[in-house]
Parts: structure tokens; C-alpha cells; sequence
């Protein structure tokens, strides 16, 4: 048993009871026993209900991450690999595991820790304290859990080299766990190969979250005339093309995604109809509109505009100005799928702006359809409104009419 006891204040806890994972300092009335920070700790209510186990650090204002609901549980390596099994058994069940996110944080019951699995190469992203301990002991279970599957892992390398380290106390981590391999993987998603670099790509090498968006751009696409805005390493681009897209043009403001791009065009024999360029893409799209572009589908997937609930203002701005100008380059009767992978820009928050951005430009919209990300980034619900910390990615496709 923990010997450290959190006790919270009476009325606190209103995310926990609904079926979240953090506990915040404001929430916490006392702490009985020493600690140091990241050790597990045990939690009750204020009139001693046990509410479970999870891990501390006073640096965070997320005081306490939680790992289970029941106090009475060790967290030792058989709850380990009861968490991490039952993580890849759920991915078995629910999406192509090549290449899948094998552990996705509080959504996963294992806060802070992320694995993605790119064909035979595991990435680590370790963003909490208390789960430093605990990060290699899993990447050991899961490679024992793939092997029963016949699944033997080349290599594993640590991208712990996000900002949100700093935060836990931590010092940026980015190396091999264990022995180096060839940090290129070569990947193949929905019918289309990439190369990914697990050392420099961004976040661990690969978007994987938007996998079945880009297959579901594919049956719109087929014949079409495509741009794609923000187009990265050019997956919404190579879809579009793989799916037998007339013409299709991919932007992006970094030359090196955009290198890499060219290179998978070529990787896939579509390097006659689909290209990228280097361009930022809000200054770009008005001058495609001044030269009488058209385009029979516009695809708009924007890195976040926001990371912190006090810039939201300002990302609505940037929303509905890059949607403003995406839609004046839609052909009547075309399709705009657009997009956000920020937290803070609520479901309702991106209908609306995208609502204000048509009426703006005299477009009526007819929904398509809506998705979010793919079922290996998981949705833990949070019956707090408001407060599904796992929920982040939100992606409409329409049909684009002009007003008459």
C-alpha cells in the first residue's frame, strides 16, 4: 500500500467522479506522509471514500495523474502488463496494427506515456514524472506481448522532446533505448508508402492519428482536382492521388516536409500527378484565388493554432480566416474537408467558425460527413463536460455550394 494519503477538499474530485484522470492542486486539501515527487500515492475524498491510486508532482499543477480507481491495487509489473495487454488487444480489435499508437496516455489508463508502433520500430514519448519510472519496464512488456504475435521489435527510440518535460521537472530526452538501428522506416498506410524518420520527424516521426481521414478523403478525391494545405510529409495529397486523383498540389511553408513528400511521391509512382511546393499557405491561397484557380477539392489540415485555452480567441481568428480563404477556392458543388488537432478548439467552437467563415464568402455547405481521430488515439469519456483531455482532433468534410 501507498503510505502517502491525498485527502481532497469537500466538493473537489468533480472530474475524477466523472470518469477523468488528473487531479489539480486546488483540488487537494492535505497530504499525510513523505514523498518525493513522482511516487505513487494514494487518493480519497473528504470523507475518506478511497478514490484510488496515482502518481505526484508538485511541479505540475496536474498534481496527481491517476493509474487506477482501486486503492488496494500494487502497481507493479503484473498491473503493468495487465494495462499494457489489454492496450493492444483493444488496437487488435479496432484498427490495422502495422503501424498503430499501441499506447495513448490517460486514454490508456497509463498517463503521460505514449507508444507508436511503426512496423517493426517502437517510439517512446515519456511526458510525466511519475511514469519515467515505470517507461521502461513497458516498452520490456510490450516487446515480450508483440513477440507472442510474432511481432519481434527492431529498435526502440525515445522522443521525449516536447516543452511539456520541462514542465514535469524533466530534462528533453532524444536516443535509442537499447541498441541503434536504422532510424528510417519505411511504412505503408491505407495503400500508400512512406518514409518515416523516427529520430527527426515531428512528434515521433508520424501523423498516425488522421489514418482513416485520409482514407475516407480517397473516395472523394478519385478524378478530382486536389489541393492540400498544410500538407506535411503529403499524406492527404497521396491518398487523393493513390485514389486516382486527376491533378493534386501539396503546400507546405517547411522545405524539408516538403522533400520528403516529393521523395514519397516518387516512393508511390506519383510523381506525374501529384507535387509540392514550399509556400505559407495563408499568403499563398489568395494569390491561387487572384490567378482564377479552382479547385474540385480543398483539403485544410493546420497544425494547432492553439495550445492553451487563453489563445483561443486568437486561433478562432486563424480558423476562420484559412477557411474563408480554402472556400473561395472550392469549384461549385466541390469539397472542403477541414480540420483542427487543437484541444482547446471545441467540436461546437470549430461549427462555428467554419459556419461564420461560409457566410462570410457566400457559400452554403452541406455536411458530409464528421470524424475525429482514429480509433488507436482513443476518446476516454469524461461525463465533466467539456473535459475529455483525450479528444482533440475534430475533421468535417463538405460539399461546398455557392449561394443563389
Amino acid at each position: 500500500m501507498s503510505q502517502t494519503m491525498i485527502t481532497l477538499k469537500k466538493g473537489e474530485g468533480r472530474t475524477i467522479k466523472a470518469g477523468g484522470m488528473w487531479i489539480f492542486d486546488n483540488e487537494i486539501d492535505t497530504i499525510v506522509g513523505s514523498f518525493k515527487n513522482g511516487d505513487v500515492v494514494t487518493v480519497r475524498d473528504f470523507d475518506g471514500y478511497p478514490m484510488g491510486k496515482g502518481f505526484i508532482n508538485q511541479n505540475s499543477k496536474i498534481r496527481v495523474r491517476m493509474l487506477t480507481r482501486k486503492a488496494d491495487v500494487e502497481i507493479d509489473e503484473a498491473f503493468l502488463t495487465m494495462r499494457v495487454r489489454n492496450a493492444w488487444e483493444y488496437r487488435k480489435t479496432t484498427v490495422d496494427t502495422s503501424s498503430c499508437r499501441v499506447i495513448f496516455g490517460e486514454a490508456d489508463f497509463l498517463p503521460g506515456l505514449v507508444v507508436d508502433k511503426y512496423e517493426d520500430v517502437l517510439v517512446v514519448e515519456c511526458l510525466a514524472l511519475g511514469m519515467e519510472q515505470f517507461k521502461l519496464t513497458i516498452v520490456d512488456i510490450l516487446k515480450k506481448l508483440l513477440k507472442e504475435d510474432g511481432i519481434v521489435v527492431r529498435g526502440v527510440y525515445e522522443r521525449s522532446d516536447a516543452n511539456e518535460r520541462i514542465k514535469e521537472g524533466l530534462p528533453k530526452v532524444k536516443d535509442f533505448i537499447g541498441e541503434p538501428f536504422e532510424t528510417n522506416v519505411e511504412i505503408v498506410e491505407n495503400g500508400v508508402h512512406y518514409m518515416v524518420d523516427v529520430a527527426n520527424g515531428q512528434k515521433t516521426g508520424f501523423f498516425l492519428d488522421q489514418k482513416y481521414n485520409r482514407l475516407a478523403m480517397q473516395r472523394i478525391c478519385k478524378g478530382k482536382k486536389v489541393l492540400d494545405c498544410f500538407t506535411h510529409m503529403g499524406t492527404f495529397a497521396l491518398n487523393a492521388g493513390i485514389a486516382g486523383a486527376g491533378d493534386v498540389t501539396g503546400l507546405d511553408i517547411s522545405e524539408f516536409a516538403v522533400q520528403q513528400a516529393t521523395d514519397n511521391a516518387k516512393r508511390n509512382g506519383l510523381d506525374s500527378t501529384v507535387h509540392f511546393r514550399c509556400a505559407n499557405v495563408l499568403d499563398e491561397l489568395p494569390k491561387l484565388f487572384e490567378a482564377g484557380e479552382k479547385y474540385d477539392v480543398v483539403i485544410l489540415d493546420p497544425p494547432a493554432f492553439t495550445k492553451s485555452r487563453e489563445a483561443t480567441k486568437n486561433a478562432i481568428k486563424g480558423y476562420r480566416e484559412i477557411n474563408m480563404k480554402g472556400l473561395k477556392l472550392v469549384k461549385d458543388g466541390g469539397y472542403l474537408a477541414s480540420c483542427s488537432c487543437s484541444h482547446f478548439m471545441t467540436q461546437e467552437l470549430l461549427e462555428k467558425t467554419i459556419k461564420e467563415a461560409a457566410k462570410a464568402v457566400h457559400k452554403r455547405l452541406r455536411q458530409v460527413e464528421f470524424r475525429t481521430q482514429a480509433p488507436d488515439h482513443p476518446i476516454l469519456w469524461n461525463n465533466a463536460a467539456g473535459t475529455e483531455e483525450s479528444y482533440y482532433l475534430k475533421f468535417f468534410i463538405f460539399q461546398v455550394v455557392d449561394e443563389k
